[in-house]
Formats: C-alpha cells, sequence, structure tokens
C-alpha cells in the first residue's frame, strides 16, 4: 500500500516520498509524516537472519514506496560501505546487564552517520525522479554531530550544495575541529553567535522566507534540508531498532515476540520518534525512555504536558542535546492530536509566540508509551567513571546520560525487560569530557594526547575520523550573527 506524506499543520494534498524528501521543509512550516505507519511485512525471525543492509531495505521499501527496489537497494548499497568501520553497521555492546546499540561507527562516528550517510543518495535519487534541475542547496543547523556527517555526505556530490550553521561557542573541540576542516567546493560552514536554538530558527526563517525561495528558483536554486525535520533523514533511523531486535533474537537473549525497553538520549526528539514509529509497525517495544540532560525541557514536557522552552539555556558535556525546542516533538504532538493539523498549528505558533504550549487529558493519556528522565553533569561523569571501573566500556557523553536514566528508570520501576541503550557517539568525540569524568589528573593533556590515553584505557583503535583531523588544515572560519544567516547564503550563492 502507498505511503504518502501530509503536513503537520495544513490539510493539503499529500505528496509522494521523494517529494517530501526534496522539499524538506511543508511550504506552511509544517513536517511530513506519513499518513499511515506501515507495519512489518516480514517475520521477526526472518528479520534476525538478515545483515544490516537487508534490514534497512526490508523497513524502508515500506516508507519509501515510489522508490523501485532498484534505486532503494542501490542507495543502501552505496551508503552502508567501507565508510562503516564495521561490518554490522550498528553492532550491540552487552555491559552490566544493558544492551549498548552503537550507532558510532561510520565516517563521522556519531549516530548522525546512520541516516546522512543515505540522505545525499536519497535526495539525488529523488531529484532525477521528480525531473529536478536545479542546484539542490541543502541548510542545516547543527549542534555537533549533524553537520560533520551531512558534510561528509554530501562533500562535492554533483548538483548540490551545503551550508551549515554551528553554535561557535556550543559545541566541542573536537566536533568544530571536524567541521572545519572539511574539504568539498561546494561546501560552507559558518559558526554563529548565539545558540543551537538560534541556528535552528534562523534556518527555519529562510526556509519558510517565500520571497527568497521564490528568488533562489529563479536563479536555478532550491532548498532542502539535512536536519531530523527531513523525512529522508528519519525513515533511515526506524532501520537501525528493527535491527536491534533481530539481533537480540539471533543472539538467543530474547525469544520471538517478547518485548524490549529502548532508551535514547534525546535532544530534537528524531532519534527516539523512529523508535516509536518502529513500534507503531510492529516491533515488540515496551517502553521508550527518553532520556535529558540538563537542559531538560523534554523531561519537564513529560512529566507535565507542557512544553516550556522558556528557561535558562545550559551548555553541558553533552552539546548534541543543549536543545530547547525539540523540532521531531511537533510530529508526535500531531499524532496524539488525533492528526489534528490546526490543533497542532496552534500549539506550535504558541511555541514561536509565547515559549510554550500545553496538550490536553486525552493527548497526554496517549503518551504511555514514553517515561522521561534526566541526569545532570555530575551524574553524568559518575555514570562514566562506573561503568568504565566496573567493565573497562568506555561510554561517551550523551550514551552516559541515557545510561544513567536507565539504571533510575530500572530502580524506580523494578522493570527487568531486556534493554537497548543507544549509543550515539565515539567517546573520542567528546575526549575531555570524557577522560575528566574518569579521572581529573588528565585534564592537563593536550586534546590529542588524551586521544592516545583514552584508546590505550580502552582498548579501541583511534577512530579514522579522529586521525585525519591531527594535522588537518582550518578550510572554514566564517564567523556571523543570527541575522547575517540569510546573507551568508547569498554570498555563498553568488546572487
Amino acid at each position: 500500500m502507498e505511503v504518502l506524506y501530509k503536513s503537520t499543520r495544513s490539510k493539503g494534498d499529500p505528496v509522494k516520498a521523494s517529494q517530501a524528501i526534496l522539499k524538506g521543509l511543508a511550504d506552511d512550516g509544517g513536517l511530513f509524516v506519513p499518513d499511515h505507519i506501515p507495519a512489518l511485512d516480514m517475520g521477526l525471525s526472518e528479520l534476525a537472519a538478515m545483515d544490516y543492509r537487508q534490514v534497512a531495505y526490508e523497513v524502508m521499501k515500506l516508507f519509501l514506496t515510489d522508490f523501485t527496489e532498484e534505486e532503494l537497494r542501490d542507495c543502501i548499497h552505496r551508503a552502508y560501505d567501507e565508510k562503516f568501520d564495521t561490518e554490522a553497521i550498528a553492532p550491540l555492546r552487552e555491559a552490566r546487564g544493558a544492551f549498548y546499540l552503537e550507532l558510532f561507527h561510520g565516517s563521522t562516528i556519531a549516530f548522525k552517520d546512520m541516516a546522512l550517510s543515505i540522505l545525499p543518495y536519497l535526495l539525488t535519487t529523488s531529484a532525477r525522479k521528480n525531473h529536478i534541475e536545479n542546484e539542490i542547496v541543502i541548510l542545516t543547523a547543527t549542534s555537533g554531530d549533524t553537520g560533520k556527517a551531512a558534510l561528509a555526505g554530501f562533500a562535492d556530490v554533483e548538483g548540490t550544495r551545503i551550508v551549515v550553521f554551528y553554535p561557535k561557542s556550543g559545541v566541542s573541540p573536537i566536533q568544530e575541529k571536524q567541521m572545519v576542516t572539511q574539504k568539498g567546493k561546494n561546501t560552507l560552514v559558518v559558526g554563529i553567535h548565539g545558540n543551537f536554538d538560534d541556528a535552528q530558527t534562523g534556518v527555519k526563517r529562510i526556509f519558510s522566507d517565500k520571497a527568497f525561495g521564490e528568488e533562489l528558483l529563479g536563479k536555478g536554486f532550491q532548498f532542502s534540508s539535512a536536519n531530523s525535520i527531513n523525512i529522508g533523514r528519519l525513515v533511515p533511523q526506524v532501520c537501525y531498532y528493527v535491527y536491534a531486535y533481530g539481533q537480540l533474537l539471533a543472539q538467543g537473549k530474547i525469544a520471538e515476540g517478547e518485548r524490549i525497553n529502548v532508551v535514547v538520549p534525546t535532544g530534537n526528539f528524531g532519534n527516539i520518534l523512529a523508535a516509536y514509529y518502529a513500534k507503531s509497525m510492529g516491533l515488540p517495544i515496551g517502553k521508550l525512555i527518553c532520556a535529558s540532560n540538563e537542559n531538560k525541557v523534554l523531561y519537564d514536557f513529560f512529566q507535565t504536558g507542557v512544553y516550556d522552552r522558556n528557561r535558562e539555556f545550559k551548555l553541558t558535556s553533552s552539546p548534541s542535546m543543549d536543545i530547547l525546542i525539540s523540532s521531531n516533538l511537533e510530529r508526535l504532538i500531531y499524532r496524539i492530536a488525533g492528526e489534528d493539523a490546526v490543533l497542532n498549528g496552534e500549539m506550535m505558533a504558541s511555541l514561536s509566540g509565547r515559549g510554550k504550549y500545553e496538550i490536553t487529558e486525552e493527548m497526554k493519556n496517549k503518551l504511555g508509551d514514553f517515561y522521561g528522565g534526566y541526569a545532570d553533569e555530575e551524574e553524568t561523569g559518575a555514570e562514566i567513571a562506573r561503568l568504565y571501573g566496573e567493565c573497562g566500556y568506555v561510554l561517551d557523553t550523551h550514551t552516559a546520560v541515557a545510561s544513567c536514566v536507565y539504571r533510575k528508570y530500572v530502580k524506580e520501576t523494578g522493570d527487568s525487560t531486556v534493554s537497548v541503550i543507544a549509543s550515539t557517539a565515539s567517546p573520542f568525540k567528546f575526549t575531555r569530557s570524557v577522560m575528566n569524568a574518569i579521572d581529573g589528573k588528565y585534564d592537563a593533556m593536550e586534546d590529542f594526547e588524551l586521544v592516545d590515553e583514552l584508546s590505550r584505557l580502552a582498548g579501541v583503535k583511534v577512530p579514522g575520523a579522529i586521525e585525519e583531523i591531527r594535522t588537518a588544515s582550518v578550510v572554514h572560519d566564517r564567523q556571523c550573527q543570527v541575522d547575517e544567516m540569510k546573507d551568508v547564503v547569498r554570498e555563498f550563492l553568488g546572487i
């Protein structure tokens, strides 16, 4: 059955998957969502016998119904190749009673690679399918990981250009070095004076500027997005939860049909929304445990039903979660609102205007699948030290938030369900914070001394993504104010 995509903010005509991927954001500012969630059409034991690429095809074919089998398999084959340092693509690692789904084995050592490795191929295939001759301009805001993964995916891809905005003082040194050393004639990286929410809001304003969009079309350009607002990012993320379940089944850790819990360190809400979609497809998932850091806007939302970004913005050791506007939550709000585009639009307008909205009691009752928790900075560091001390396994700062929240959940509920924790980044990406958590004595070391010491402690080879930036030259040193973002895009495109 064909899956079409509609906006969360209007009752306009639905579009095909390829059209939704090309547009990124709906014309009315809403996010594209499937008109129905397709059910898995293959038995769990069959999926358990498949490798990652095969599972990805079986999941994605159900959502991207206007792609031919040949087109989709080609995209998958080109995405999940030697860029990943393990044949498993997303291996499961058992440590102290939980299973860590390692999503950081791609070229930029963060979970964003799982979707951004395939998005360029989905996008260029979509352009061909829809006879698009314009140059596609990828416009992206990043809290650290999306930027580099998108740059790596789109660098020198014919028919595309990419502009990445990041908070100049809001990413780790390794994250920044990865971005500003990115090569590619079609790439631009800009540090903004503001936080991630400022960057994200600025990008959304450019997308919704119809006059600017028409001007670009006249010059042979059109915008698209590599952020998780693009459905071409979200669909590939569903795949690894299905794969994880299959691996647990194949390893005899669960019985077929047995429920698992999923724990996700969450900022923009896309990664845990993908798990929710997997559950909605029929994957046996019990609780979806949403883990926040000290910017606990999502934790407070699940506790109260009020989403309120009017609070102090905190810079933490888990910067990819330093977010107060969780864009993908809109897709869940739309669903629990009974797909009422008017009600959803009113709530998003309230968020934009007043900085907050409150869901109805009926909507709140539909959030029973979710559990919200958070870990502060001290708890995050302690979790890294605890797991390393107990079994030698080293977590990054984001996964440590999830691991800590998981332990709190078990203590509070007594729920002993087999649980998968999304391990969203390599500890090498946040080396200083990780090493300081293990022992404060390491703070005196230089960044790359810390990298080598972490490799020794963890017994893990330094990832290629880190080795390549040791001596790499800075290519991008542009900075701007938030209100200058559109001018920067104009200049880059030469218009």
